[in-house]
């Protein structure tokens, strides 16, 4: 079957205008905030957003910071992960993030929602942690983590449960 100039014409430049509309939407996609939308319904315990839909091509830079801070207290390196954290206000604090972390490890962590507050950055995760020891089970629990940029490179600044 011979194909006339016409209709191969015509495919080409439907192929053409495809890759220019995909091309333009990756393009308008890289120019866009970390979180394209948030629903409009909120959680009535924790504030936060029932969903939210995130930039498949944002930078994770600041996530893989967090999700690193996080590593390291799940496996049991919170003294050493919040040792620059032991000046003035925040030894205490440290402290007693170390003690609560031992008493009820976190398992798995999952980001629900992210705030822009410049020079900030304030990830919210879902967290399953472990029941007191000895006590069999799990429970959920909500906590944030504050990133700052500084230098190359994004460091955690604060780490808190929700109130």
């Amino acid at each position: 079957m011979a194909f006339t100039k016409s209709q191969i014409g015509i495919a080409v430049g439907t192929a053409a205008t495809l890759v220019l509309v995909f091309v333009c939407y990756l393009w308008w996609l890289s120019n866009q905030p970390p979180v394209l939308a948030k629903s409009e319904d909120h959680d009535p315990l924790t504030g936060l957003p029932v969903s939210i839909k995130m930039n498949p091509l944002r930078d994770r830079s600041t996530e893989h910071a967090a999700n690193n801070f996080l590593r390291e207290i799940r496996d049991g390196h919170c003294d050493d992960v919040l040792s620059k954290w032991e000046h003035d206000y925040h030894k205490k604090y440290a402290r007693y993030i170390c003690k609560q972390e031992a008493e009820h490890p976190l398992q798995s962590w999952e980001l629900v929602d992210w705030e822009d507050d410049p020079p900030l950055v304030i990830l919210k995760y879902r967290g399953r942690r472990s029941n007191q020891a000895g006590q069999p089970g799990t429970y959920q629990d909500y906590f944030s983590v504050n990133i700052e940029h500084k230098g190359p490179q994004w460091i955690v600044t604060k780490y808190m449960p929700f109130d």
